[in-house]
């Protein structure tokens, strides 16, 4: 079975806990718990940073360990072309969540490097977007 990362930036250890009437009550435990409910023996990993640098070591690691990646950069979003450029060096499936529906917010929300790569994006399902991301990378690496 293969693995397929999902990676979460900035403030997203915080989750459950900061701005709750934007981003909910559910935490990065129950993020990674529903995660592997719908992973279909396939193995999950997931990782939190704050640093950019480490989203990037992460993705470089993908490139050798994980068949699909699933990313909710947080405001990396909308500001890291280093970020864009090391999933421009991944050859398997991305998928960009946002929690919130990012449209629906400031300005500087609509704007994301990682859609330039992103095979998917995903916002406003709440940690439910974290499942349909990771159905869909199921269904695209098969078996």
């Amino acid at each position: 079975m293969a693995v397929i990362y999902v990676l979460n930036g900035p403030n997203l250890n915080l989750l459950g806990k900061r701005q709750p009437e934007i981003y909910g009550r559910d935490t990065l435990e129950d993020v990674e718990l529903l995660c592997r409910d719908v992973a279909g023996g396939h193995e999950i990993r997931c990782l939190q940073s704050n640093w950019e640098g480490q989203i990037i070591d992460w993705i470089h690691e993908a490139r050798e360990q994980a068949a699909a990646i699933v990313i909710n950069p947080g405001a990396l979003t909308h500001t890291s072309v280093a970020v864009l450029d090391a999933l421009n060096a991944f050859d398997g499936p991305v998928f960009e969540i946002h929690i919130s529906q990012v449209h629906k917010r400031e300005a500087f929300r609509h704007h994301s490097y990682v859609s330039l790569r992103a095979d998917g994006v995903i916002a406003g399902l709440g940690i439910e977007g974290y499942a349909a991301a990771v159905r869909r990378a199921v269904m695209l690496i098969g078996d």
